[in-house]
């Protein structure tokens, strides 16, 4: 229990407040957020949500999200994300790169484009000492989501700059099925590269809307283990956060989640 952090994703209809009460009882130690819970729950937005966490004892693992480079006004809209994660206590944001832009076709370009914003941003993030991590996708998000499709991808693009500064995240939802992803996780070790580690099981059949597929630890076909003791191989000694998207989870009571979250994670990652 001492890594297992709950991404509030995970418990999305769950009110900050409640949600950082359940933890406490349930002895969970770390939360990832999102930037909508900086500015829900009438808690006076970031220093708000900050002052909560930070006095029931928890520690803020993860911010999502930035990135989505290929929409207008992508570079502030960042600098302040990146100011949100520094304010919260957050020591890594995660980027999701966005799609094509509208209109193209250029998906080299469109890779090219992620890699010349991560330079535009690398001295915020220096500056705050917030570490982006590059979140790759699953290949059927590249369109419209994330042109960023394999863990390779994502360290070829963190390659030029600072490891302290850009890393990646492994998320096993969006690579378990990449037959390179072990040696790429060996790499990202080497590289010093791995700012974030996130699990989600693959369930099937795959409901309507895709990005709503994840399932709890040991609810799908996912080998959660072996990713984390290939994590550890590389030296990732960090969090190990929970989230899932998937609105039969959402529509449950969010400690019924949290509960079940944990009993996933010590059966099949811990």
């Amino acid at each position: 229990m001492k890594r297992f952090a709950l991404n509030s994703a995970t418990t999305k209809r769950w009110p900050l407040p409640d949600l950082v009460a359940g933890c406490v009882d349930a002895g969970v130690s770390g939360v990832g957020l999102w930037r909508e819970d900086l500015a829900a729950n009438g808690m006076n937005g970031i220093e708000g949500a900050a002052a909560l966490v930070r006095d029931a004892g928890l520690t803020v693992t993860s911010l999502c999200r930035g990135g989505f480079f290929d929409a207008p006004g992508w570079l502030d809209e960042n600098r302040r994300a990146i100011d949100e994660a520094a304010a919260v206590g957050a020591p890594v944001l995660v980027l999701v790169s966005g799609g094509l832009p509208a209109g193209r076709r250029d998906l080299d370009a469109a890779r090219a484009h992620v890699g010349e914003a991560l330079g535009k941003l690398v001295p915020h993030a220096l500056a705050t000492g917030v570490r982006l991590a590059v979140e790759p996708l699953h290949p059927m998000f590249c369109s419209d989501r994330c042109v960023v499709a394999s863990l390779r991808q994502a360290l070829d693009l963190a390659g030029p700059y600072p490891p302290e500064a850009v890393g990646v995240v492994v998320d096993t939802y969006h690579l378990w099925w990449d037959d390179q992803v072990w040696a790429q996780i060996e790499r990202a070790g080497r590289e010093n590269r791995i700012a974030c580690f996130q699990v989600a099981d693959w369930v099937t059949p795959l409901p309507a809307g895709v990005l709503l597929g994840r399932g709890l630890p040991g609810t799908g076909c996912v080998d959660l283990r072996r990713f984390r003791e290939a994590v550890d191989a590389a030296g990732y000694v960090g969090p190990i956060e929970v989230e899932v998207f998937a609105e039969e989870v959402w529509s449950r009571p969010g400690r019924a989640v949290l509960d079940e979250a944990i009993a996933g994670y010590l059966a099949h990652v811990a």
